[in-house]
């Protein structure tokens, strides 16, 4: 008996050790240590089932990797929108950095497959809990930091996370009017307007098409849902204009 259970000990450690092999694979980043890696997606639970062997849950990295992803994410949203305010930089960076982001950003990778769990947190349908995939997260980038530095971080970071920004996944929390109103204001460049140039589909599913102009000269067009959304939309757009034609 005691012997079918190292079989069976056996078996699913080299299962892990071929998953892990294969995910390094998929992301492109080969871990120089892989015990840091395993630790990032071992949970507490699993490491209660196994004390006679030296297993490390993810707790101090997902620690780390909190504060690294504070960082990261703080750089690129600094740089990226020159006119947003600190109290708006803070709001956009807490929507990035919140659970239901991290665990769509640990969803795209599967790492729910990855997490070693305990018997009961599997049964209670741990794998899928969001604060548990949240922190998987969090603690893979803290052992990517710690594995191979920063740059390598923010490598991953601009396939993961930085294009969700970039694709405006969270310019629902972004006032991109102000900021467009705040620039043209330090520039003294004149006034700007909001136009609705069209409203289509039926009452139900309705769009709105807006522009806006700085002194009569368009500078940006919008779609969305509501009014407000479709005036936001055209503000992005101007605001894009009027940077790079600033750089």
């Amino acid at each position: 008996m005691r012997s079918s259970n190292k079989d069976k000990e056996r078996k699913s450690f080299r299962a892990i050790e071929k998953q892990f092999k294969e995910f390094q694979t998929e992301i492109g980043i080969q871990f120089e240590n892989e015990k840091l890696l395993k630790q990032a997606f071992t949970h507490s639970s699993y490491v209660n089932e196994h004390r006679r062997k030296p297993y490390e849950d993810n707790e101090r990295l997902e620690f780390l990797g909190d504060a690294v992803l504070e960082l990261t994410v703080s750089k690129f949203l600094y740089l990226k929108y020159p006119m947003m305010s600190e109290g708006e930089l803070t709001k956009l960076r807490a929507a990035v950095v919140c659970e239901p982001s991290l665990v769509s950003f640990a969803h795209a990778l599967s790492f729910g497959s990855l997490v070693l769990l305990g018997k009961g947190e599997e049964m209670t349908g741990g794998r899928t809990r969001p604060a548990l995939l949240a922190d998987v997260f969090e603690a893979f980038i803290g052992a990517l930091y710690l594995d191979k530095g920063l740059d390598t971080v923010v490598g991953f970071l601009e396939k993961v996370v930085f294009p969700k920004i970039d694709s405006g996944a969270f310019s629902h929390v972004m006032d991109f009017k102000s900021q467009l109103q705040e620039l043209v204001q330090r520039d003294g460049a004149g006034a700007i307007e909001y136009k609705i140039l069209q409203e289509r589909g039926p009452a139900h599913n309705r769009e709105f098409v807006s522009t806006v102009s700085l002194n009569g000269r368009e500078l940006g067009t919008g779609t969305g849902r509501s009014k407000k959304e479709a005036e936001q939309h055209a503000a992005q757009m101007a605001l894009e204009v009027l940077k790079n034609h600033i750089k």
